[in-house]
């Protein structure tokens, strides 16, 4: 069992396994993006050990995250791999957070390579502004994706980035549509991370207004439901479906914050809103034994800091950190 400083335990890991993405979505990256290269990678097999002993040490859940996850060659080796872990009991949930542009090729493999629960990223339900959003996507092929993955078996959370201007008249049709389709949603607050093209200040719209807008409309009723995570849930009572909020911002959510998260490189972020990193690469290979990478991951845990500074209009323009999301992993 990992304890951090604050007496928190970490049990959940968010592993970056690729950067790269499909989509260039304008409040997480610029157009022109300069990715890693390949060769500075874990490689799928590196990842899987790393995951393992976070497994050993007492992680009970683990997301596969981007970048796109979906998009690196072969991912599907590794979430069967870390499927193993499932069966035997010493891990509880595998998962991804995906933009949905590959669910229809890898849905059914998904599901029986033990993923039950998917998230999805879909900012806006028309199509013209979701493609404006995404630069690259293709919405017609992420509802298709959405389907399969409805289809397979699995369970689907929608995640929507809350942009002003951009997708604030949206959120009823949003919950309506969730609600039609058993999905739950969750609302999310832009966070600054990483330069992108457009003044993040001028994107930034306060989830508390929202919720009290939709309560204008919608019966709320507050859930105890806690993850671990930052979300704070309601159950729309209109709907039967659940709602949630994460406030980087308006509301500081680290107090039980039960995770950490792994770059693509090997780099061990105690917390997505600080500098903060573990170097996990270098012991990784170093040695085909996992003791000098367990002291390594100890050692950055016993840094974890007690929660991050996103403070939006202090700041400006600037990120709170230079990172993008898809570096860290989303």
């Amino acid at each position: 069992m990992m304890i951090d400083p604050f007496d928190r335990t970490v049990n959940y890991i968010r592993i970056s396994v690729t950067d790269r993405c499909d989509f260039r979505c304008v409040y997480c990256m610029a157009e022109n993006m300069t990715f890693l290269p390949k060769k500075d990678l874990l490689t799928l097999e590196e990842l899987d050990r790393l995951a393992s002993t976070f497994v050993e040490l007492g992680v009970k859940k683990i997301r596969l995250t981007g970048g796109e996850p979906l998009v690196r060659r072969d991912i599907m080796t590794l979430f069967r791999s870390l499927g193993r872990h499932l069966q035997t009991g010493d891990l509880e949930e595998l998962t991804v957070t995906t933009n949905g542009s590959q669910l229809e090729r890898f849905s059914e493999e998904l599901m029986q390579a033990g993923v039950r629960r998917i998230n999805v990223s879909v900012d806006t339900l028309d199509k013209q502004k979701f493609e404006r959003i995404t630069r690259w996507g293709k919405y017609d092929k992420v509802m298709a994706g959405i389907a399969a993955a409805k289809s397979a078996g699995l369970k689907v959370k929608i995640n929507a980035v809350a942009l002003k201007g951009v997708n604030d008249v949206e959120f009823d049709h949003m919950i309506d549509w969730c609600g039609e389709q058993g999905f739950d949603l969750t609302l999310i607050e832009t966070m600054p991370l990483g330069e992108i093209d457009e003044d993040r200040t001028d994107q930034y719209l306060p989830l508390s207004r929202v919720r009290a807008d939709l309560e204008q409309r919608w019966t709320l009723v507050d859930l105890p439901d806690r993850t671990g995570g930052p979300a704070r849930y309601v159950r729309i009572e209109e709907t039967g479906g659940r709602l949630g909020f994460i406030t980087p911002l308006t509301h500081n959510f680290c107090e039980s914050c039960n995770r950490v998260r792994i770059t693509c490189t090997g780099r061990m972020y105690m917390c997505l809103g600080q500098d903060d990193e573990a170097d996990l690469c270098s012991p990784l290979r170093a040695s085909e034994g996992n003791e000098l990478l367990k002291e390594a991951i100890l050692e950055g845990i016993g840094r974890k800091p007690k929660g991050h500074d996103f403070v939006i209009e202090r700041r400006g323009d600037m990120p709170a950190v230079s990172r993008h999301m898809s570096v860290t992993g989303g």
